[in-house]
């Protein structure tokens, strides 16, 4: 039997991780900020290195959404795939400017 709560809860289960990286999200921005008001070769090193982690992440995640949907993936675990890919990147570059 179909239980109807199972597939409310990966979405509010998804919710909830997505509201937590975005939060992470916020954090590394500030951090970004800062290391862009400082100026100099690490600024402009940090300016590069976000557009092109940017593009990779997309890409990534792209990559990602497409293999879920192959494999015939339920959306929300298609969707926590691609949470996964930003999750990653997000938290390495918080370690990574919290240095």
């Amino acid at each position: 039997m179909l239980n109807p709560m199972q597939a409310w809860n990966a979405w509010a289960r998804l919710t909830m991780q997505a509201a937590v990286t975005g939060f992470e999200a916020q954090s590394v921005m500030a951090l970004r900020f800062m290391r862009l008001a400082t100026g100099g070769a690490r600024a402009r090193s940090e300016a590069s290195r976000m557009i092109t982690e940017k593009v990779t992440a997309l890409g990534e995640a792209q990559s990602a959404a497409v293999r879920a949907a192959i494999k015939g993936d339920k959306s929300h675990r298609a969707a926590t795939k691609v949470l996964r890919v930003y999750k990653r990147r997000v938290r390495k570059n918080r370690r990574r400017l919290s240095k």
